[in-house]
Order: structure tokens, then sequence, then C-alpha cells
């Protein structure tokens, strides 16, 4: 990703979108041979930490409503995760994690762990934190919240 004549600072959003595309490839190849894929690891993960909806859920691992349907769907085929009315709220549906899902959140987080202690071996040692803290802070601050943006359109072509 060569820096062109007119870039003043580096191409952030290129390289923070090639590694995330190349680091979520490496995690499914890995989750895959468990039988999860990412979001399924994600949600898992979130419906052990407390009772949440599927609304809930969606929000945290950044899935649209038919992404989390879709994924909660795969996870009760799997026997991993069941659809249960609240405790709290009678109109509310959570995702309850299966003891199978509780252990398959645990396996898939020992290789989320491996994938992720991988990528940071390719930097010096000491390195490895100042990196983590860095983009934890970078999304936790000034990263933290998308902005509305309407889509660009193209120019009417005059006839």
């Amino acid at each position: 990703m060569a820096d062109t004549p007119l870039r003043k600072v580096p191409d952030l959003t290129g390289l923070l979108k090639h590694a995330g595309h190349v680091l979520e490839t490496q995690l499914t190849a890995a989750l895959a041979e468990v039988g999860l894929s990412p979001r399924m690891q994600c949600v898992l993960l979130y419906a052990l930490e407390e009772e949440r909806t599927q609304i809930q859920l969606a929000e945290l691992a950044y899935l649209d409503k038919t992404t989390m349907v879709g994924t909660v769907d795969a996870l009760e085929k799997a026997g991993l995760a069941e659809r249960k009315p609240s405790q709290t709220d009678r109109r509310a549906r959570i995702v309850a994690v299966t003891p199978a899902g509780a252990e398959a959140a645990a396996e898939g987080q020992r290789i989320v762990d491996q994938v992720h202690a991988d990528a940071l071996a390719a930097l010096a040692a000491s390195q490895r934190k100042h990196f983590a803290d860095s983009l934890a802070e970078l999304v936790g601050g000034q990263l933290a919240t998308p902005v509305e943006a309407q889509p660009v359109r193209r120019a009417r072509q005059r006839s």
C-alpha cells in the first residue's frame, strides 16, 4: 500500500481494512475446524456473559437482524444455543447457550486467542502490548462511533 504524493498521512483506512479482512479469513478457517464461524463464536461469548435478547446480541456483534436470525438458527441446529423466554420480560426471547455451546465457545476462544497471538507475533515482543493498547484507545475514542452518512449518488447525466 504505497503512499501517493497526495497523501500526507498513512492510509489508515486501507491498512485497517486489509488487516481486518485477512484476520477475518484466518479466524473463519481456524474456527471452521470446530464447526463454528466468527459470528457464532461472537454470539456465544456475548450470550454467555448475561441474559441477552437477539436484538442486544446483534448490536454487540455488529450484525443486522437477518444475519443474526441465521446465526442463531445455525447455533440451535448445532445444539449450541436455544431461544427461550426471558425471565425478566415475558415478551422478550433470549439466546441461551447450552452446555455443549459453552464448551464450543471455550474451544473457539482458544482458537481466536491463538490466531490473534500469531498475528501479533509479526511484531517485536516489545511492540505488541503498545500496538494493542493504541488500537484499543482508537476504538474506544476517536473511532468509537460510526457517523451516519448518506450513500454517494452519481450525478444525473443530461440528455
